[in-house]
């Protein structure tokens, strides 16, 4: 009886232990609690936020989650969901906080996340958010009443905010151009410098844009006058000649015009890869030193003539007939053969190497959204990253992409947008369009 007695106790130790442990491997026995990911930043709230929240408990799975919101010790609920069958382990919750809608007023409150697991200890965790309800949007303050602006050219405009904004710049139409933050008069001021196209007019919309921490937006119209200009046009007849001296270095380089005809590679380039490297360059102008690192007027080349200017329409001719059409972005200047090329101002190398229509380039950021472009270079001289003073060296003129003889291309860029370098050559332009109004 005794040895039937050890045995029978033995089983039940052994089916105790063997549930002990299903129940800890099926996850009833979980004392861990479940995890709770805030993937949004929820420092201010404003008129709407919206928010995503992960909860995750991979051994007992979800039981429930709440997510409130409380302010004056009154709490308000945002979300809440069950989850009986164990069988969540993951859940992203996604939602929009409407401060208004919630009865909150501007000012501290607290976002209480909580999530429990499905174990026999009921694990729980919660996590407590001190946030700010701020439902003002910011005030834009334009500091320059009088703005004239020419077709092609670019426009500043120094304003200033209620309160810190989180984004602020300048729309042109459906255009936005970052704004940067500099000392005015002893003030943090938002300058923006921003491009109007060639066929600009007084349709045109130029709205000051400034967001806050909170998501709160404002948009004020910025007064102007656009300035007409006359730009030119003509048409360039595809010689067999140029053709032949051109395309194959395109045709080398690029695997699918392999088998295609000078004509056929002319009008990839002059299309699709003309996009691509319009791409390129507004990507490298994407980012811009938050200081104006140029002083007084821009360089030119020296001893140049000027072959084609900013805005000349071009209409290509194959066999007298129209074969696609172009807009010059910038000023080609020529001289003598491998000509020495000079940093037009002071700034930094953010892009050396080939760039498809314009070959070996180089573009310098000057700050505040400002860059300078040259072209065709036979050598480069420079690297990026590297700080460069103005007419200091950075490569000889050539003929490398699509240009027919040795010459420099030049083009100013703001935000990536090109507009007409002459008024960065100016002196009496950069005067009264940026430094008076810095200077206010």
């Amino acid at each position: 009886m005794k040895k039937t007695g050890i045995i029978a106790a033995a089983v039940v130790i052994v089916l105790a232990a063997g549930a002990l442990g299903w129940l800890y491997f099926a996850g009833w026995l979980d004392r861990d609690k479940p995890a709770i990911r805030l993937d949004s930043d929820i420092t201010a709230i404003g008129k709407k936020k919206d928010i995503s929240i992960a909860f995750s408990d991979e051994r007992s799975g979800l039981s429930g989650l709440k997510v409130e919101i409380v302010q004056d010790n009154k709490p308000r609920l945002l979300a809440q969901e069950s989850f009986p069958s164990r069988s969540t382990r993951q859940k992203v919750l996604r939602l929009t906080v409407e401060p208004l809608l919630l009865q909150l007023n501007n000012g501290p409150a607290v976002v209480r996340i909580t999530a429990g697991d499905a174990s026999l200890f009921k694990n729980e965790t919660v996590i407590s958010e001190q946030v700010r309800i701020d439902m003002m949007p910011p005030q834009v303050y334009v500091m320059s009443p009088v703005n004239y602006i020419n077709q092609g050219g670019a426009g500043f405009i120094p304003y200033r905010t209620s309160k810190p904004a989180a984004l602020t710049g300048v729309f042109v139409d459906d255009r936005f151009y970052p704004g940067y933050n500099i000392v005015i008069g002893g003030q943090p001021t938002s300058v923006a410098t921003f491009a109007v196209g060639t066929g600009a007019s007084a349709s045109t919309k130029i709205v000051i844009f400034a967001r806050d921490s909170a998501g709160n937006e404002a948009r004020t119209s910025m007064p102007f006058t656009i300035k007409p200009k006359k730009f030119r046009a003509d048409k360039v007849n595809l010689s067999e000649t140029f053709l032949q001296k051109i395309m194959p270095e395109f045709q080398g380089s690029i695997p699918q015009l392999q088998g295609k005809t000078p004509v056929e590679v002319f009008g990839y380039v002059n299309t699709t890869l003309r996009e691509e490297n319009s791409k390129t360059i507004q990507s490298v102008c994407r980012k811009s030193v938050n200081k104006k690192l140029w002083e007084g007027a821009f360089h030119r080349m020296r001893n140049a003539s000027p072959m084609a200017l900013f805005g000349d329409e071009r209409t290509y001719l194959v066999d007298g007939k129209p074969f696609g059409n172009s807009v010059h972005l910038g000023v080609d200047l020529a001289s003598t053969a491998h000509a020495p090329i000079e940093a037009a101002n002071n700034g930094i190398v953010v892009f050396a190497g080939a760039l498809g229509i314009y070959g070996n380039a180089v573009i310098i950021d000057h700050g505040l959204g400002l860059f300078s472009l040259y072209g065709h270079l036979s050598s480069i001289e420079t690297a990026v990253g590297k700080p460069v003073k103005k007419e200091e060296k950075i490569g000889l003129s050539g003929l490398s992409g699509l240009a027919g003889g040795d010459h420099l291309h030049f083009s100013i860029l703001v935000g990536g947008q090109f507009v007409n370098p002459q008024e960065w050559w100016d002196p009496h332009w950069i005067e009264d369009n940026v430094m008076k109004k810095m200077n206010l």
